[in-house]
């Protein structure tokens, strides 16, 4: 009897397996004909996939029948297509002469293999106030000292994040977390950031702590840490799944911060905690600061010369509406540090603004879309420059710049400094005090501008000089954002600043950060 039921229970199963098969069978062949239909048989009649054959011959034929196609052909099969859209006459006309300059400040700087661009860009306007007061030749402050900050900085606030959006039950494949896991540590930033480091860590000139060859070629140093911190991540989400104590949170995340400032500290050095800078004037009078922490050099000797809290961020987005306060979610380098906001104003304040800033000689921060319409070794950014037309015969100009934006056409990829700009008088009036005076005693209510002087940090050599010229209307199209003292600022431009700020998601590209391109020309990738 025994035997019997047994023998009964595997019938039983052979024929649940029998069933089961038959099921699988079934839906195999359902997903088969499925795939069939929908063209992903690997003997389907590819001809009848695609763009039609006859709308491709069509294409082909007329192509063909243009012979100004097949000689173009020749140029843009053998030669960079940016040469051979070169236009001639434009370049003609490309001079780097102005009508005004700010004090030019010597060595013209290299970020090298890095996308630390907004850092020599800021340390390049601040310098150019600190030559003159300390009447100095030639002078830079150590770049790679703020960005060794910058990274311990940066590794706390990801992870300080993640484990906040993790308590509030983001997933790691929601848009927010996916984004700020695609470049944890990214080697670009913007202008509050930058205040969030001079203000907590100071300065050093180059002289006491120089490059090293990481800081000159960040890629290996990103990579390591953009894979700790995502592992980071993954930690993190597991200790607040299981309900982990706080003693517990805190001690995984000193575990972390031990990991991200022994690679660092490996890879930039120890940075100073105190120093001494020698140094001999342009009368070639010696001179010796002792016993200087990087902070109490920058109170006492930087800040009193160029007051980075003293200045104003302004952006052109036409996207949104101007005269109002923007910020980005979860842009920051620090935290409880300062976030980034934007004052959003027509271009033409912009403008108006920068030229009144070189004017009174200070050169200005600002953000851009440095790779478009830009021909490198003559160092010009001009709508004109290239001519698509003759080469392919169409235009690159039909989207506006609100539409570049939202179309993922264009963002901030790069930051440099204005050093000066050409301008033609107008007959405007001017309605204020501020801007009434010509322009030989400061004013700029009544001009016209025409072109910018920018200096760049890309070294200065034949084919990649270290000044560029930049037209009024590629000003109009690619600068996205400029940094102006605030007694240059309009009352009610400054107004702005009292608002609440309205909050774009952290994927908005006017949260893009300046490193995209470094001294090559070639993109920093995101790794």
């Amino acid at each position: 009897m025994k035997f019997k039921s047994l023998q009964d229970s595997s019938l039983s199963i052979t024929s649940l397996l029998w069933n089961l098969l038959d099921t699988v069978a079934e839906d195999w062949n359902k997903l088969e004909t499925k795939y069939q239909k929908s063209g992903f048989r690997q003997d389907q009649n590819m001809a009848d996939s695609g763009v039609k054959s006859d709308l491709l011959s069509e294409i082909q034929n007329a192509f063909l029948s243009e012979k100004r196609n097949l000689v173009v052909q020749n140029f843009g099969t053998q030669y960079d297509l940016l040469e051979v859209c070169l236009e001639r006459s434009v370049v003609e006309k490309v001079n780097h002469v102005y009508k005004h300059k700010v004090n030019e400040v010597k060595p013209v700087t290299n970020q090298r293999a890095s996308g630390r661009c907004w850092i020599f860009a800021f340390l390049n306007a601040i310098r150019q106030k600190f030559v003159q007061h300390f009447n100095l030749e030639d002078f830079e402050f150590s770049q790679q000292f703020l960005y060794f900050w910058d990274r311990i900085e940066r590794s706390y606030f990801f992870i300080n994040t993640y484990e906040e959006l993790a308590r509030k039950g983001e997933e790691p494949d929601g848009r927010l977390m996916m984004f700020l896991l695609s470049n944890p540590l990214n080697d670009g930033g913007q202008w509050d950031m930058l205040i969030n480091l001079v203000e907590k860590y100071g300065l050093v000139p180059k002289a006491v702590w120089p490059e090293t060859f990481t800081s000159n070629r960040s890629m290996r140093l990103r990579r390591i840490m953009n894979h700790k911190l995502r592992e980071y991540a993954v930690q993190l989400k597991e200790l607040v799944d299981k309900k982990c104590s706080e003693e517990e949170m805190k001690e995984a995340k000193k575990k972390m911060m031990t990991e991200v400032y022994r690679i660092t500290s490996i890879c930039l050095g120890t940075p100073p905690k105190t120093f001494e800078w020698e140094y001999t004037d342009k009368s070639k009078k010696y001179f010796q600061l002792s016993g200087l922490s990087p902070l109490q050099f920058y109170n006492e000797h930087v800040k009193p010369v160029y007051n980075p809290l003293d200045k104003v961020c302004l952006v052109n987005d036409p996207r949104n509406p101007y005269n109002k306060l923007l910020t980005v979610e979860y842009l920051s380098n620090m935290v409880n540090g300062l976030c980034v906001l934007y004052n959003n104003q027509p271009v033409e304040v912009l403008k108006k603004l920068t030229a009144a800033s070189l004017k009174d000689d200070e050169a200005v921060w600002f953000g851009c879309d440095v790779d478009k319409h830009f021909e490198r070794k003559i160092g010009a950014l001009d709508m004109e420059i290239h001519n698509y037309d003759w080469a392919f015969g169409i235009s690159m100009k039909y989207l506006n710049k609100a539409q570049r934006l939202l179309y993922g056409g264009s963002l901030m990829t790069h930051a440099m400094v204005f050093t000066g700009f050409s301008w033609k008088e107008n007959s405007k009036t001017s309605d204020t005090e501020d801007h009434s005076k010509p322009v030989e005693e400061g004013g700029t209510a009544d001009i016209e501008t025409i072109k910018w002087r920018v200096e760049n940090s890309w070294g200065d050599e034949k084919d990649k000089p270290g000044y560029l010229m930049m037209t009024d209307t590629w000003y109009s199209e690619y600068v996205y954002e400029v940094v102006i003292d605030k007694k240059y600022v309009p009352a009610d431009v400054l107004g702005v600043l009292e608002q609440q700020p309205i909050v774009l998601p952290a994927w908005d590209p006017m949260g893009s950060l300046a490193c995209v391109l470094c001294d090559n020309g070639e993109h920093i990738s995101h790794l």
